[in-house]
């Protein structure tokens, strides 16, 4: 008797038979573990959640009163007939790979991920599998991050720049994950650093974990633009430009994502800087990541599926394409992304 794939793609999400649970489903379920806390993987409305330990937070934090069970990264949990553990996937605090063997056949379903490490996330763990689920938000060859260092040096100029001008700097970012890695980026000694309502929320839950982050202040309605000059805010893209932005004056608006690696995204975003950097991998971080797991079977969800798995097959490995509800990383993230 032919025993059904250790996960199965499913309208509801992944799903492993074995176990009776999904990974990251889109639709409510009985039992949902969860790669990371991004509203495209960590959806309300689950009966029962299972993430890691550092995940729990936010999640919480975001979806209020759940039934959370949490797990610490290489813990190895079993689930009906099904061995779990939760890997670092590198992609923001807490996110994971979640890697599912029944008898000898072993799946990693990825979530989001990058290898870089940003100092802030538990650095990418490459885990040895039969089967490998990537993610592609960023599967083309034009895609190539540089070092975080030299982005920090970037945005550090400009905020300069900027405070020398007498203009405000508006650096647009997720609130989750990306807006922690600039903070842990910027230079405190250019000026002040003010944070939208959304990120402050956020940075709260994660100092909370002991996460290091420098000092910042809410930027509420209550706050005196004018006390802070030089000042460099920190906001979701949504509320760049906004009515809330315009208070403060003479400004400049920057957006920092991967997306800026193209040109026509930057002039249709109209903002005064873009700088190259993001929480996923690039086009050679994809491919080294798949190497390093050893799978000879990609599934390739979000991003630039078809090109990114038509390569996959021409270089000897056997690809298709999975059709998800994840959306990578965006420029019109809500304040919740």
């Amino acid at each position: 008797m032919t025993r059904p794939p250790v996960l199965t793609f499913t309208p509801n999400g992944i799903y492993c038979p074995a176990g009776d649970f999904y990974i990251d489903p889109w639709r409510p379920v009985k039992r949902a573990l969860i790669t990371h806390g991004h509203a495209d993987h960590a959806r309300a409305g689950h009966e029962h959640y299972l993430c890691t330990d550092l995940a729990a937070p936010v999640m919480r934090h975001r979806l209020g009163s759940i039934d959370v069970e949490t797990v610490a990264y290489g813990q190895v949990l079993t689930i009906g007939d099904a061995q779990v553990s939760f890997h670092p996937a590198g992609h923001v605090p807490g996110s994971a790979q979640i890697r599912v063997q029944v008898g000898g056949e072993i799946w990693v379903a990825s979530g989001d991920y990058k290898i870089e490490d940003d100092g802030l996330s538990t650095p990418f763990e490459p885990v040895k599998c039969h089967h490998f689920i990537t993610e592609s938000t960023f599967g083309l060859p034009v895609f190539h991050w540089q070092p975080q260092s030299v982005i920090a040096a970037q945005i550090n100029a400009w905020w300069a720049s900027c405070a020398a001008n007498g203009q405000t700097a508006f650096l647009g970012a997720y609130a989750l994950g990306k807006a922690q890695r600039l903070l842990s980026m910027l230079n405190p000694d250019i000026g002040p650093i003010l944070t939208h309502t959304a990120i402050e929320n956020t940075n709260v839950i994660l100092r909370g974990q002991g996460i290091i982050l420098p000092d910042t202040t809410l930027a509420d309605g209550s706050i005196d633009h004018k006390a802070y000059k030089g000042a460099l805010v920190l906001a979701p893209p949504s509320a760049l430009g906004s009515a809330w932005a315009q208070k403060f004056g003479a400004q400049q608006t920057a957006f920092a994502s991967g997306w800026m690696q193209m040109r026509g995204v930057r002039r249709r975003r109209a903002g005064d800087r873009g700088f190259v950097i993001s929480d996923h991998a690039d086009w050679n971080g994809l491919l080294s990541a798949i190497k390093d797991t050893g799978a000879e079977n990609i599934y390739v969800t979000h991003g630039y599926t078809d090109i990114f798995a038509r390569h996959l097959n021409d270089i000897g490995l056997n690809a298709q394409v999975v059709p998800t509800q994840f959306e990578g990383e965006t420029l019109d993230a809500s304040e919740d992304a």
